[in-house]
C-alpha cells in the first residue's frame, strides 16, 4: 500500500521497533532517505530561504496532522530530517509513513 495513504498511529512504550527485514523493505518505499544511527535521514536543497520555509511550514502541518513529528536542522536552503519513534527507541512504520508525506511536499 502507498505509505502516504496510510495514518500514523500512536506507538506505545514497550513496542519493540521494526525489525531490519521491515525496515529494508519500507526503506525501498522512500526515495533518497538512509539510515543514519539506526533513524532515517536525509538532506534537502532549496532555492533560498524563503522556499526553505515554506517546506519546513508544509512538514509542520503535516507532522501536526499526523500526530508525528521530525527532527531537522534549517539552514539557508538546506534541511537535514531524522525521523524515529521516541517512545520505542527505534523506527516504526509511522517514520515511513511521514517520511513518504514529506517527499511528497519537497
Amino acid at each position: 500500500m502507498d505509505l502516504t495513504k496510510k495514518k500514523c498511529i500512536p506507538c506505545e512504550t514497550g513496542t519493540p521497533p521494526l525489525e531490519e527485514e521491515k525496515v529494508n523493505e519500507l526503506i525501498r518505499q522512500v526515495s533518497g532517505w538512509t539510515l543514519k544511527d539506526e533513524h532515517l535521514f536525509k538532506k534537502f536543497k532549496f532555492k533560498n530561504f524563503t522556499e526553505t520555509m515554506k517546506f519546513i511550514n508544509s512538514v509542520a502541518e503535516i507532522a501536526e496532522s499526523e500526530g508525528h513529528h521530525p527532527d531537522f536542522c534549517v539552514h539557508y536552503n538546506k534541511v537535514e530530517m531524522e525521523l524515529w519513534t521516541h517512545a520505542i527507541n527505534g523506527l516504526s512504520e509511522n517514520d515511513f509513513i511521514l517520511a513518504a508525506k514529506v517527499d511528497s511536499v519537497a
